[in-house]
């Protein structure tokens, strides 16, 4: 299902959310590297897990034929700044649940990207029956869990020592999910 355009403000900033489409993917490729390098929030240091442009291009098709995959972008002026994505799998005993994942560049943090990209993934998952969404978030990024918490996700537990980041520590991330 494509999620419509939809078009926000926020002090002075234009931007709106849409479905990727295929002439994206170069952009989208482009744009995880990049954020990637801005934020030890994410599971990949930049350059990991390395995704090209004929890669997006496979994702977005796949995506656009199933009930229970969808990859979101946010547009400022014709440049992508930010994305998330939710994805299912056939097997039927777990079809009806999608894990989810947000990224927005560092110079468009504070202006409601994320949360308006999780709310029109949220908002597609209810509409296409999905009973739940999951998501992994690093314990220390308060703002995230504060968020997710504001829609629904609940803790259901803790991978304790999950991530090394640049400072030489261990992290716990954080399980969470939203039922329905």
């Amino acid at each position: 299902m494509i999620v419509n355009s939809k078009e926000y403000e926020v002090r002075n900033l234009n931007y709106k959310i849409r479905s990727a489409q295929i002439e994206d993917a170069k952009a989208l490729s482009e744009l995880r590297l990049q954020i990637d390098g801005e934020s030890e929030n994410l599971d990949r240091v930049k350059g990991e897990a390395y995704i090209d442009g004929e890669g997006f291009k496979a994702i977005i098709k796949s995506d656009s034929k199933s009930l229970n995959k969808i990859i979101l972008v946010a547009e400022v002026n014709g440049t992508l700044v930010g994305f998330s994505r939710c994805e299912g799998n056939e097997l039927k005993r777990s079809s009806h649940k999608v894990e989810f994942g947000v990224g927005v560049m560092k110079d468009y943090w504070g202006y409601g990207i994320g949360k308006n990209l999780l709310k029109a993934s949220v908002n597609w998952a209810d509409a296409n029956h999905i009973k739940k969404i999951t998501l992994n978030v690093l314990e220390t990024n308060e703002k995230a869990i504060a968020l997710y918490g504001k829609y629904g996700f609940k803790i259901e537990g803790v991978l304790r020592k999950d991530k090394l980041l640049s400072d030489g520590n261990y992290y716990n991330t954080l399980l969470m999910s939203r039922l329905i």
